[in-house]
């Protein structure tokens, strides 16, 4: 009895370089090997900047750079203003670049000046902040009630674009009553015709930080720095995967259980929901 086999020759096999041609591949692109796009050098210089500017976020780019020489780094001026892009840093006082506008985007004026904000849901205020991870960094845009406190929603992203954005804001205002104010910085992100057209569709008022004012938007400043001060200094997260586990409990505690000082002691989650 015979049995056939279907066996495929050396001679039937094609080459590495036959495939590519007719895949219309470059053979090259197969052996390459992506470089990270920062040396470890290069992210401790980061991780160090995001931390001096969480303790004293007046200091702009030259006070960086006077504190990371005093350090032994051997960096540049233009190197740090560069990084300071990089991590979107905005100083608490007016200068050009501290976040990425794009001129083609309308801004809109500040609206909470001298306003008393005085319930859940009349100013949501959102940002982004760069996180660190070990050998890598990604990013952290979050949306926060004023009045209470409360986190409302959050993304992680590996780069400063608008799409984690605006999946922030849809989950927002798809979990949550809409805010009378929402408020931003001037970064491209924010004025980007995407996302101040899903505000304007829900007739939410649009509030933009004056340029440089990191104060305008401080409240969310604020839980930025108590989030890397509580959490993410202090455990160190070695991936993406982690942080996102890291910040599902630290948010979640943060919102339930952390009591406020400001809020005479309640968690954001009796503040606001008290009031919804």
């Amino acid at each position: 009895m015979n049995t056939k086999k279907n066996l495929v020759s050396k001679e039937d096999t094609l080459s590495v370089r036959e495939q590519c041609l007719l895949l219309s591949l470059c053979r090259q692109g197969l052996y390459y090997q992506a470089q990270p796009e920062y040396s470890d050098l290069e992210v401790r210089i980061l991780n160090r900047m995001d931390e001096i500017y969480t303790e004293i976020p007046s200091y702009g780019y030259r006070r960086q750079h006077q504190q990371l020489e005093s350090e032994g780094f051997n960096i540049s001026p233009e190197t740090v203003r560069k990084y300071m892009r990089v991590l979107d840093l905005k100083t608490i006082y007016p200068q050009k670049k501290t976040t990425i506008p794009n001129k083609y985007h309308k801004v809109y004026p500040y609206l909470l000046k001298d306003l008393t904000i005085s319930y859940p849901n009349q100013v949501w205020a959102c940002d982004i902040t760069y996180i660190r991870l070990q050998g890598g960094f990604c990013y952290l845009v979050a949306i926060i009630d004023w009045y209470s406190r409360y986190i409302i929603s959050w993304k992680i992203s590996n780069c400063l674009d608008t799409e984690f954005c605006l999946e922030v804001l849809k989950e927002a205002l798809k979990k949550y009553p809409k805010p009378v104010i929402f408020n931003t910085d001037q970064g491209s992100q924010f004025t980007s015709h995407d996302f101040t057209k899903i505000l304007k569709n829900n007739d939410i008022k649009i509030s933009m930080d004056s340029v440089g004012r990191w104060a305008d938007n401080v409240i969310i400043e604020r839980w930025f720095r108590t989030l890397k001060y509580e959490d993410v200094y202090i455990k160190e997260y070695g991936s993406i995967k982690e942080l996102m586990n890291g910040c599902i409990w630290y948010i979640d505690f943060y919102n339930q259980k952390r009591f406020h000082s400001s809020l005479s002691y309640q968690t954001p989650s009796m503040v606001y929901f008290s009031e919804n």
